[in-house]
């Protein structure tokens, strides 16, 4: 690499991350649901050509990670000498590289000198797209065929034009087809902010723009890699557990083995349990999220890239709950790929870590509620409650966080109560629900929500109802999740870690998440 191009590094690393932030900022100012507009349950990045993730806005990484094999999969169906300035595809079957079919995928090509430098790409979580449950993530689903409308790659917009007939086949099968199209909207308007700066940043580079690209993929494997040399060799294993999978009991086995020699390493998740017939299996293009984020988290001063993954293999066994097979329900995948984060963690601190930690709650609770008012007026949200984050050597852990692959916000109590009949009593810290020890894992959140009018249905996806986050170096375990109806009648009917019933006006809900596991035994009072 020349003088000029090592100049040029560090300022094209930063308009990249600024680039792609700002993607992300303009589809979360434009967005009509309140999961993607205020939970910023949304993702924007930008990749090379060949597919490539060159740079990703700092939001999620649940969602950052799946865009890598999405891309992947548009390109075995379009290659880019087939895109033209102004095209924009459309993809959300978990089976072509996509996650859950909430998870709406769109990508545009970006043109300089005419010819594709990169790609935009956008993933937002669309409130409903049809499926036997309001909000599409039935905890109850067998099958994918139950959760929604299935789409691979298509060509959505033609010369920066929807194309009606894809549009009508979308709203067709939503119950909120306002907020689908809006929300694709605000993704166009993000991947269109992209592809602007992005070819204005390769007019200022000029030839030296693509150079520079790989010279900053190269930096992130090289930082990455020295990571790893750095930790000591060897084999760690780690095993956690989902607490059924919504049709039964049974518990769902989450394995993981580390494999580390010099500066590679080897991620083995053999041994996790078959796929399930509920919906927490979790597609291979869902799971590279836990990979990113693990590999992300060796070298985090490193460009914010896909070099960070040439250091590392994975094997994730076909017909298992992290790589299932066609028609597996998948819309729960979120408890699955946050255990499988525990699970790397896990091992790694076990053996590898300078700093061991104890594991976090491993909870991102998935809420929707839907219902009609007394009127007959429709109405569907969806939110994402935090839990807690497990403690270290350095302190206790941070209470009512998302953590890992999570990074969702919190959803303001006024915007819940100006979009659905439903009174909010209670969003408070659960006191008491992190482990005990030395450093104190974070608590989990307590939410208590009552229907006003109508009647309406439940959508819950838990997780910890049973298994604990454990603690580490003598630290206690934190406590469960839990939730319940309250009704009008004075019944409860306690609700399992995933579950989907019915309430009407009166009934409360009440949701108490799980909290993250200790560091160190308690010191004995003086």
């Amino acid at each position: 690499m020349n003088h000029e191009h090592l100049i040029l590094m560090e300022p094209v690393r930063l308009a990249l991350q600024g680039i792609a932030d700002r993607m992300q900022s303009r589809m979360m100012r434009a967005a009509y649901s309140s999961i993607a507009r205020e939970g910023g349950d949304c993702a924007a990045a930008v990749f090379l050509p060949d597919g490539r993730l060159l740079a990703q806005a700092r939001s999620l990484p649940l969602l950052l990670g799946s865009l890598i094999p999405a891309v992947a999969g548009l390109l075995q169906r379009c290659p880019v000498e087939a895109m033209a300035d102004g095209d924009a595809w459309l993809m959300n079957d978990p089976w072509s590289g996509g996650t859950h079919l909430p998870d709406l995928i769109v990508v545009r090509p970006v043109f300089g000198g005419g010819a594709v430098i990169a790609l935009a790409a956008a993933i937002l979580h669309h409130q409903d797209v049809g499926g036997v449950a309001a909000g599409s993530i039935p905890p109850d689903a067998t099958e994918i065929y139950q959760e929604g409308l299935r789409i691979p790659p298509v060509r959505w917009r033609v010369a920066g034009a929807p194309d009606p007939h894809i549009e009508a086949l979308l709203t067709a099968n939503s119950r909120t087809p306002g907020n689908l199209l809006g929300d694709l909207n605000a993704q166009w308007s993000a991947v269109s902010l992209g592809a602007e700066e992005t070819a204005a940043l390769r007019a200022r580079t000029g030839a030296a723009f693509e150079a520079v690209c790989e010279a900053l993929l190269a930096q992130s494997e090289r930082l990455t890699r020295e990571a790893l040399r750095a930790a000591p060799d060897g084999e760690w294993h780690w095993q956690d557990q989902l607490d059924g999978d919504g049709i039964s009991d049974t518990p769902v086995r989450i394995a993981v083995a580390l494999r580390k020699r010099g500066d590679t390493l080897h991620i083995d998740f053999t041994g996790s349990s078959p796929q399930t017939r509920g919906p927490v299996n979790a597609s291979p293009s869902s799971m590279v999220s836990a990979i990113l984020f693990f590999m992300r988290s060796l070298a985090p001063q490193a460009p914010n890239n896909a070099g960070c993954l040439a250091p590392a293999s994975w094997v994730l066994p076909e017909g298992s709950v992290v790589n299932p097979r066609l028609p597996a329900a998948v819309n729960a995948r979120t408890a699955t790929l946050k255990l499988a984060c525990n699970a790397l963690l896990g091992a790694w601190s076990s053996g590898a870590a300078r700093e061991p930690m104890a594991a976090n709650a491993g909870v991102a609770t998935v809420l929707s509620l839907g219902g009609a008012r007394a009127d007959g007026q429709r109405w569907l949200f969806t939110e994402i409650i935090a839990s807690g984050a497990g403690a270290s050597a350095r302190g206790h852990g941070t209470s009512g966080v998302s953590t890992d692959v999570g990074n969702a916000r919190n959803t303001p109590l006024e915007v819940i109560e100006s979009e659905a009949p439903v009174r909010v009593h209670c969003y408070a810290i659960r006191e008491g629900s992190g482990g005990a020890g030395r450093f104190c894992g974070g608590h989990g959140v307590r939410r208590v929500y009552e229907l006003l009018e109508g009647h309406g249905s439940v959508s819950y996806r838990g997780e910890r109802h049973v298994s604990r986050a454990r603690g580490s170096e003598g630290g206690g375990d934190g406590a469960p999740s839990a939730a319940r109806i309250e009704r009008t009648d004075g019944r409860v009917d306690v609700l399992p870690a995933r579950a989907r019933v019915d309430w009407s006006a009166g009934d409360r809900l009440v949701i108490e998440t799980a909290g993250g596991g200790a560091w160190g035994e308690a010191m004995p009072r003086q």
